[in-house]
């Protein structure tokens, strides 16, 4: 039984992702205490519930109890096994926490899967499943993985209600991979996309981008959603290289302006390049977990975040690898090792 204390570093919902994919994967079972002491609303939420229920039924794992507010986890893994899976979050919670918790796992199946989850795909503080689609999943491919992503519908936060879809094939062999550079660039889009609320929030967000970051009106893409998708606003500003695609995110919220939106959601487009980083910060800390499966590979980085540390010391309680962070002018060096 692995032990892990909950409130570690930054002792967020992440310890308790991390460490369900690799208990599935490697079949250790673990028990964590002080599930996410230190924030405001310490304990398991809604997502995290989710996230564990979905990943007992996927490994046919025993836990005890799971309940919101609970703050502590005992999971023993008997089978992973493939198959065909839906999941309700319930809320608007992050569908996307929660495929990515299962991704990894589902990957070392022993036959193809398919997943529903029902929840939220657009809130923000999870990326969407456009994050997944664009910068993720590519990555993961050139490590030797394969899977598809579908959005069926958008869930805003707080009433939720989307829908994600994804198909796996097992991995029949990890691949480490080297992304110090992110390359030429290749082009960029924005897109502003609404439910339920004005249309001249979509035009004036758009229009704040297109002057900012100088693109023409056809990287401009407007997506208005149905009324009943809403309410909600989010800004994606995607952007292609040779070797990495990037998605920055900002969402719309009561009494802040679509202009603020847009310059939130430019402020990270322009500081990725200003780095000189194959990659960004959040991008950087979900690769850690499938580089350290493939048992090595390198990555450049905006920055290293106590998100990104905290996730290095979950990974080495279970796989037999080393996290070595090297601070460059611009960027920072995150290289994964095995063990000897």
């Amino acid at each position: 039984m692995i032990e892990i204390d909950g409130s570690l570093g930054e002792g967020g919902g992440q310890i308790v992702r991390s460490a369900l994919t690799l208990s599935m994967v490697t079949g250790q079972p673990f028990r964590i205490r002080n599930i996410r002491a230190g924030r405001p609303r310490p304990g398991l939420m809604r997502q995290h519930v989710a996230a564990v229920n979905a990943a007992a039924k996927v490994a046919a794992a025993e836990t005890g109890p799971v309940a919101v507010g609970g703050n502590e986890l005992c999971f023993v893994p008997r089978r992973l096994r493939g198959g065909d899976y839906e999941f309700a979050i319930g809320s608007a919670g992050s569908s996307s926490l929660v495929l990515q918790t299962l991704l990894p796992a589902l990957l070392h199946a022993g036959e193809p899967s398919s997943i529903r989850i029902t929840g939220g795909t657009h809130n923000p503080m999870a990326p969407p499943v456009e994050f997944l689609q664009r910068a993720y999943r590519p990555l993961l491919e050139r490590m030797g993985a394969h899977f598809a992503i579908d959005l069926r519908r958008h869930g805003f936060y707080p009433a939720g209600g989307g829908m994600v879809e994804a198909r796996v094939s097992p991995v029949a062999a990890w691949r480490p991979v080297d992304l110090l550079e992110r390359g030429d660039r290749k082009g960029g889009y924005a897109e502003s996309v609404i439910a339920g609320v004005h249309h001249s929030v979509l035009t004036r967000e758009l229009e704040c981008v297109r002057t900012a970051m100088g693109w023409t009106e056809e990287q401009m893409k407007p997506v208005a959603l149905p009324d009943s998708h809403g309410p909600g606003n989010v800004l994606l500003l995607t952007v292609e290289h040779d070797h990495v695609t990037e998605v920055f995110t900002a969402f719309g919220e009561k009494m802040l302006r679509a202009e603020a939106v847009a310059k939130r959601a430019v402020q990270e487009a322009r500081r990725y390049p200003a780095s000189g980083a194959a990659v960004g910060e959040y991008l950087g800390d979900q690769l850690m977990l499938p580089m350290a499966l493939a048992g090595g590979g390198s990555f450049s980085v905006e920055r290293v975040s106590q998100h990104a540390r905290t996730n290095a010391d979950i990974i080495s309680l279970f796989l037999p690898v080393t996290f070595r962070f090297e601070q460059r002018e611009r960027h920072a060096v995150c290289t994964v090792e095995r063990r000897a």
